[in-house]
C-alpha cells in the first residue's frame, strides 16, 4: 500500500472513531440524570410517529446564517441555505452531498434522507466546506460542554463508553481531535476522501 493510502485509512478510521464516540456522548447527554442537555442546549426534539415509533427521537438544531445540524444514530446531518447539505454516516467516511437543503420528511431512517450522492468534482468544493462547518461545530459543542458542564461530566459520559473493546479517545482531546481533523482535511483534500 502506498504512502498516500496508508495516511487516507488512517486519517478515516480515526475520523470514524471520534464521530462515533461523538454519536454516543450525544446519546449520553440526551439521556444526563440532571436533563436532556441536548434541549438544555437549543436542540429540538422531534418524536417520532405512531407508525416509526421503533425509532428514537430525532434532534434538530438550527445555526446562524440559515444553517442546521440534524443528530441521529446512523450519522449527522448537516445543510447550509448557500451550499448544500451533507450527511457523514457513522461508519465510513464517506460524506454524501446534495445541493438541496430540503427535508421531505424527518429522516427516521437512511430511506428518509434526500438524494444524496457523493460529490461530483464541481461539487467536492461545497462538500469539503460543509464537512469542515460540521467539525468545527462538533468542536465548538465539545468546548460547551466542558465549559458548562465540567470535563470530569465528559470523563463519567467515557467511562461508560469504555468497555475494553474500543479505543477511547480521552475527554481532554475530543475538542482536540476534531480541531486537528478538520485541519488535516483542509490541508489534504481531496486525498483524505474516497470518493
Amino acid at each position: 500500500m502506498d504512502d498516500q493510502l496508508q495516511i487516507r485509512d488512517a486519517f478515516n478510521q480515526h475520523a470514524v472513531k471520534l464521530l462515533g464516540q461523538q454519536l454516543w456522548c450525544w446519546g449520553q447527554d440526551i439521556l444526563r440524570p440532571e436533563g436532556n442537555w441536548l434541549i438544555e442546549f437549543g436542540f429540538e426534539r422531534t418524536e417520532p410517529p405512531a407508525d416509526r415509533n421503533e425509532f428514537p427521537s430525532i434532534y434538530s438544531l438550527k445555526l446562524p446564517n440559515e444553517r442546521n445540524v440534524l443528530l441521529r444514530g446512523f450519522g449527522v446531518f448537516y445543510s447550509d441555505q448557500s451550499r448544500g447539505s451533507v450527511f457523514w454516516p457513522r461508519y465510513e467516511f464517506r460524506p454524501k452531498y446534495a445541493m438541496d437543503t430540503t427535508l421531505a420528511c424527518p429522516p427516521w431512517s437512511n430511506a428518509d434522507l434526500p438524494a444524496m450522492n457523493l460529490p461530483s468534482k464541481s461539487q467536492r468544493s461545497s462538500c469539503v466546506a460543509l464537512i469542515l462547518d460540521l467539525i468545527d461545530w462538533i468542536r465548538r459543542y465539545e468546548v460547551a460542554v466542558v465549559e458548562q458542564l465540567g470535563i470530569e461530566y465528559r470523563r463519567r459520559t467515557l467511562d461508560q463508553w469504555d468497555c475494553g473493546e474500543r479505543e477511547v479517545i480521552p475527554a481532554e482531546a475530543m475538542a482536540r481531535d476534531w480541531r486537528v481533523l478538520g485541519m488535516v482535511l483542509a490541508d489534504n483534500f481531496p486525498g483524505l476522501i474516497k470518493m
